[in-house]
């Protein structure tokens, strides 16, 4: 058998997988029933040919992003990621619903989270202010950066140092431009990888992982929404939002669903104004998007 050697994904191109082992750039198939490996996943591959190989075996994860995909299952479009940097602006509008989505995921996934408030050149309500001020005072990090007037990018660029970083957010909040910010020479990047896998450059279909200069590695994706709920119980959207997790076991019942069930704790500490009651209600509308079991 061939010599085993270890590598990273860095992208799916068309029906190859970019995967790059000792400062070279492979385009590899995997070896029939393994399960389609996530761009951040290491992997143990063989080399068939000077640019060619095969994937044999998928290292083991210490966390994924999984999305939605047919037949009510799910598939891995990220793994081994440190932070998920949520990107939203006050245009198009602030979407705390898919904010409050995003981090849900990431409580139950293991993988840290931060607000990136992008287009500080426009003003903010007092609203939104409220409801930024209650993102971190539950201890989720905020940076304020305008991409297309390189202010406040300096202290984001710090915290994406030597770390896996993702940007998620919905669509027009300008993660390209950010990405493009951070990444300078990421054209250049994409060419490089694109003559490498002998494929054109719009056959990148998901994510990219890019190297950052200053260390550390930001994975792009061109996707709206990523990953969504997918995988998630009832259980672990309550456990996502982190003002419920002390409140969880004083509820009188262990399969409380935290709506209209008596003796709620998590409830009556919204009611209270123990917890954010605007929060425990976008609770309440993603538990009504969540696919029935």
């Amino acid at each position: 058998m061939a010599e085993l050697s270890e590598g990273l994904v860095i992208a799916h191109l068309g029906q190859g997988i970019a995967v790059e082992s000792d400062n070279s750039i492979f385009l590899c198939q995997t070896r029939r029933r393994l399960e389609m490996p996530a761009v951040g996943d290491k992997v143990l591959w063989t080399q068939s040919a000077a640019d060619q190989g095969r994937i044999e075996e998928i290292l083991p994860r210490r966390s994924v992003l999984l999305r939605p995909s047919r037949n009510s299952k799910s598939r891995p479009v990220a793994a081994n990621i440190d932070t998920v940097f949520v990107v939203f602006a006050v245009e198009p509008y602030c979407d705390f619903l898919l904010i409050d989505q995003y981090l849900a995921v990431c409580e139950n996934r293991n993988i840290a989270a931060a607000l990136v408030l992008n287009k500080t050149d426009l003003p903010t309500s007092d609203s939104i202010e409220k409801e930024l001020l209650d993102y971190q005072n539950l201890g989720y990090p905020l940076y304020r950066v305008s991409a297309s007037h390189n202010a406040g990018l300096d202290e984001l660029k710090s915290a994406l140092k030597d770390k896996v970083s993702i940007f998620a957010g919905q669509s027009g909040v300008g993660k390209s431009s950010l990405t493009n910010a951070i990444i300078p020479d990421k054209a250049l990047k994409t060419n490089t990888l694109s003559a490498t896998t002998k494929h054109g450059r719009h056959t990148t279909t998901a994510a990219t992982l890019y190297h950052l200069n200053d260390g550390g590695d930001l994975i792009d994706s061109p996707g709206v929404a990523i990953f969504g709920l997918a995988g998630l119980s009832e259980q672990q959207l309550a456990y996502g939002y982190r003002e419920f997790q002390p409140l969880l076991d004083h509820c009188q019942f262990n399969n409380c669903r935290h709506v209209h069930d008596k003796g709620c704790a998590v409830r009556a500490a919204a009611e209270n104004d123990k917890i954010s009651n605007t929060r425990y209600q976008r609770f309440l509308k993603l538990r009504e998007k969540m696919p029935l079991a």
